[in-house]
């Protein structure tokens, strides 16, 4: 009789065989249960992408802001991205190189009219846009970022009317 705390190999179906996992039970199991664990989170489709992208250096040496959620940057230039079908239109969208690291993303406008409250030169403050794991969202192809201060004052309050953008 074969233990229950043991992994076997049982019956052959189609010329191939299968293992069945067998739960540990009793006073020494732990280091065969703590095994077992360690060998099927890479079954869990986030634990393994985690721990690849670990491996080769992290998220960190492709992410443009390091890894924080928020980081300034100087407009370059202000342009107008295409939205991907079924919409149409032209999305507001401004060029940014980050202060800290000197990369260049593209940053979207939110908002009606918002594009107007920002200038070439002027200091911006870009976080995520929400996509799924920090990809692209909505209609937007490769704008994984969006504009949300101005000069210090957030853009939202501008549109609104609440508040007027500060001359630097």
């Amino acid at each position: 009789m074969v233990s229950p705390s043991r992994s076997y190999m049982e019956g052959r179906s189609a010329g191939r065989s299968f293992e069945v996992l067998c739960l540990g039970r009793g006073l020494f199991s732990g280091p065969k249960m703590k095994k077992d664990r360690n060998r099927f989170r890479w079954n869990e489709r986030k634990f393994k992408t985690r721990e690849l992208k670990r491996r080769q250096g992290g998220v960190l040496k492709h992410d443009p802001l390091r890894g924080s959620t928020q980081a300034k940057g100087i407009v370059i230039e202000k342009v107008g991205i295409e939205a991907k079908q079924p919409n149409s239109g032209i999305r507001k969208a401004v060029k940014i190189s980050l202060i800290r690291t000197g990369n260049k993303l593209t940053a979207f406008a939110p908002g009606d009219g918002a594009i107007s409250f920002i200038d070439e030169h002027d200091e911006v403050l870009v976080e995520g846009i929400g996509g799924r794991m920090g990809r692209s969202y909505g209609d937007l192809p490769g704008v994984r970022y969006k504009v949300i201060k101005v000069n210090g004052v957030s853009l939202d309050e501008m549109v609104r009317g609440r508040k007027e953008k500060p001359i630097r």
